[in-house]
């Protein structure tokens, strides 16, 4: 499990790094589309949703807070201590 979440925000990272915007929205518009066909196609899901929006907050000011509020509760629900 730990190992999963290693590599989860290891590419999370370099993804919210990455050079060029329009690959970072381009992701996110997909991630978040697919989201919202989670209910019909089951290998898409609801999981994408939140991930395709966090990764459109890197380039649109008007959802930074809320990528700033869901980054404080994810780690406040799922930080153990010892880890980073």
């Amino acid at each position: 499990m730990l190992d999963v979440r290693k590599r989860f925000l290891k590419a999370y990272r370099k993804l919210r790094a990455h050079p060029n915007r329009w690959t970072r929205r381009g992701l996110g518009v997909g991630l978040t589309l697919g989201g919202l066909l989670g209910p019909v196609l089951p290998v898409l899901g609801v999981w994408m949703l939140p991930l395709g929006l966090i990764l459109l907050a890197v380039d649109l000011p008007q959802l930074r807070p809320y990528r700033r509020r869901y980054t404080s509760w994810w780690r406040r629900k799922f930080h153990r201590p010892g880890t980073p």
